[in-house]
């Protein structure tokens, strides 16, 4: 797999470009800023776009979706309990950063739960953690012992859960369910700053580690 990292956007959001070595295929993660950038890496791996997907719909996860593709048809795939969040995402943008982002892009294809997302030859088992946002989805690439989490957990942290539609015991149950189910070496990759490890956020999390408090 080629997988690259980009910063992207006004709140710093990890985005993810992935691209199979073989095919060229490649889907980006969470664009929330930035899509020249992001373009420009595709272009340095003679990649081609073939989806984009957004963990959930909050609006620093999703202001490059539009930009990035550029009119063309690459869809955009999001959980349908996240639809009626990405509908609020406008005057969110505006009330929070103080400007007016325009339309929310459109959803093309939803994020199954229990299905994959298929590119080339990687695949990506799709897991549905809701808490910080009703439609929340990890990624979970298991050939590679990783997962793409969101903003459900970070490093030493969890997602916010005060936005509406957040609901912090429904966040701390998929943790647990979802993520702490993975063997302990799984790496994960928030949505916003380090990456981690399964084993390190069992321990370290104050919000769910075993040493918390």
């Amino acid at each position: 797999m080629i997988l690259e990292h980009l910063v992207v956007g006004p709140l710093q959001v990890n985005c993810f470009i992935l691209g199979c070595e073989q095919t060229h295929q490649a889907i980006v993660i969470d664009p929330g800023g930035h899509p020249q950038a992001i373009r420009g890496m595709l272009e340095r791996h003679n990649l081609t776009l073939v989806a984009i997907v957004a963990t959930h719909a909050h609006f620093d996860h999703v202001l490059g979706v539009d930009a990035l593709r550029e009119g063309d048809s690459i869809p955009f795939y999001l959980h349908p309990d996240d639809e009626p969040v990405l509908a609020r995402q406008r005057e969110v943008t505006r009330a929070w950063m103080g400007f007016d982002p325009g339309p929310m892009p459109r959803v093309d294809a939803h994020l199954v739960p229990g299905e994959s997302l298929q590119f080339g030859e990687i695949r990506l088992d799709i897991a549905h953690t809701p808490g910080h946002s009703p439609g929340s989805v990890t990624l979970i690439d298991h050939a590679r012992h990783q997962a793409f989490t969101g903003d459900l957990i970070f490093y030493e942290g969890v997602g916010r859960t005060d936005f509406p539609g957040g609901d912090f015991d429904a966040l701390v149950a998929s943790i647990h369910r979802v993520i702490f189910t993975l063997p302990d070496e799984y790496r994960l990759l928030p949505g916003h700053g380090p990456f981690t490890t399964v084993a390190h956020e069992k321990l370290y999390n104050p919000f769910v580690g075993r040493l918390m408090g």
